[in-house]
């Protein structure tokens, strides 16, 4: 049963998933969009958004935090630096989902997901 779990499996093993999640969330805020399933979008954007809230906090910690989640020292820099100034007034709902239709091969959901400026 499912009861009480908080995150999707999306058919990997933890480390897999870890994995999957980590790459996905440093290339939305390098490129500020992705293209995935719905499923996925989902899980990205929770974890994506409670890293955002750590760069409305500028100290060395949180950006330790970061750095130990994402390890690429790019993403960091730009989350420290534009994104603190863009998201410093906002209280959340960092990233939205978009739905863009159905793949061509096996008709899952696809989103796309985007930093709101």
């Amino acid at each position: 049963m499912r009861n009480r779990r908080k995150s999707r499996k999306l058919n990997f093993y933890s480390a897999q998933r870890k994995s999957v999640l980590r790459t996905m969330t440093v290339s939305l805020i390098m490129t500020e969009t992705v293209n995935t399933t719905d499923a996925r979008a989902k899980e990205v954007k929770k974890y994506a958004e409670s890293l955002i809230n750590l760069c409305k906090d500028d100290s060395l910690n949180n950006r330790r935090r970061a750095f130990s989640t994402l390890r690429d020292k790019d993403v960091v820099k730009k989350m420290f630096g534009p994104l603190h100034d863009r998201y410093q007034e906002r209280d959340g709902g960092y990233i939205r989902i978009f739905h863009t239709g159905y793949r061509r091969g096996d008709a899952a959901k696809m989103c796309t997901l985007k930093l709101i400026n």
